[in-house]
């Protein structure tokens, strides 16, 4: 019996070993293939090369049949390597010398700092030591570098947007805007003033002149503040440009009754950008769709015009709600239940919506 076994198991074991070795075959020919795709030299970690080693010290000199990623010099350099200094692990590639980095929330806390206040290295230091983080301004330098929040000229914590944030709801902003008059000698310029208060966007219209002199310009200041009285609206400060119609009996009129006035400095129209947006927006959406033809005329569409922009016309810095309104969350008006009419104010030129009584 077993004369005919051991003949079987011999066969089999030689069918075996023909298959692997066809195996093998095929994947050094697909090796070599793939191996001509990539480029000539290719690094290895050193993880890598113990892996190739564990694995082909074993084959001996049948190893320079099959390697094809570096020479069989190099491979036996690798082994030498392994043996000589066997329980020393070499050092990760990615290993860097000195301190370690800073967490990540603490980063995020010093950008976050400085972008909603602006603060210095030292500031921003004192305030991380509050919070327990003890940091250096070194630190605290290196990730707002990082993250493109280095030191500029001129970095101050405080701005122009924020100096009118803080008085909005006393400032008010004033400057002269014009409209052309029709007449029989030709075109004339009309001359208006336009006050806005920064905090509500409400207006205040003066009646226009085609001689803005010194003592008209003054007049309408008194109206102004008459104005202020009657609505009982607060003012401390009254910022206007350099125009020179702008006379000292002018400033007299606010400056007595203990109001600043602050001037800007000249050509900088963005420092008056609240007035200046409204006077484009009176002649945009109001005065461009007229022909003037008397000073009447004009006074007429003017407070019109005003009174549209402070009761009906929307404002996006308002919560797209007009800056005199009764209420900062208007009831919700059922549509399907109440008819909705149109108001034309101007001929139609003004047109703004409620429901019918």
């Amino acid at each position: 019996m077993a004369a005919i076994i051991h003949p079987l198991l011999t066969l089999l074991a030689s069918l075996t070993r023909q298959e692997l070795a066809r195996q093998v075959t095929y994947l050094k020919a697909e090796n070599q293939i793939l191996r001509s795709k990539l480029p000539k030299r290719i690094e290895l970690s050193n993880q890598e090369r113990r892996r190739l080693v564990k694995h082909g010290k074993s084959l001996g000199a049948r190893i320079k049949d099959l390697i094809s990623i570096v020479s069989y010099s190099t491979f036996c350099k690798w082994v030498r390597s392994v043996e000589d200094a066997p329980d020393k692990r070499p050092k990760a590639k990615d290993a860097k010398p000195g301190r370690p980095r800073v967490e990540e929330s603490i980063s995020e806390a010093i950008i976050r700092i400085r972008k909603e206040t602006g603060w210095g290295y030292t500031k921003i230091v004192q305030a991380m030591r509050r919070l327990g983080h003890s940091i250096s301004r070194q630190t605290v330098k290196n990730v707002l570098v990082a993250a493109g929040l280095g030191p500029e000229p001129h970095d101050h914590p405080d701005t122009w947007s924020e100096f009118l944030k803080r008085h909005a709801d006393t400032m008010w902003q004033c400057d002269f805007a014009c409209k052309r008059k029709w007449t029989v000698k030709g075109m004339v310029d009309l001359y208006f003033m336009v006050f806005i208060h920064i905090g509500t966007r409400r207006i205040w219209v003066s009646p226009c002149t085609a001689n803005p002199t010194g003592d008209w310009t003054t007049q309408q200041a008194r109206n102004f503040d008459m104005f202020l009285q009657d609505e009982n609206l607060p003012c401390t400060i009254l910022q206007r440009d350099q125009d020179t119609k702008y006379v000292q009996a002018f400033d007299d009129v606010f400056t007595g009754e203990g109001r600043t006035i602050k001037k800007t400095t000249p050509r900088s129209p963005n420092l008056q950008a609240f007035v200046e947006r409204v006077i484009q927006t009176l002649k945009h959406e109001v005065l461009n769709g007229f022909c003037v033809v008397s000073e009447q005329h004009l006074d007429y569409i003017l407070k019109i015009g005003a009174d549209w922009y402070n009761k009906r016309r929307g404002h996006s810095g308002r919560d797209n709600l007009p800056p005199v309104r009764d209420s900062d969350d208007p009831s919700v008006v059922d549509l399907s239940q109440n008819k909705l009419m149109c108001v034309e104010e101007l001929g139609g030129h003004l047109k703004s919506y409620r429901v019918a009584a």
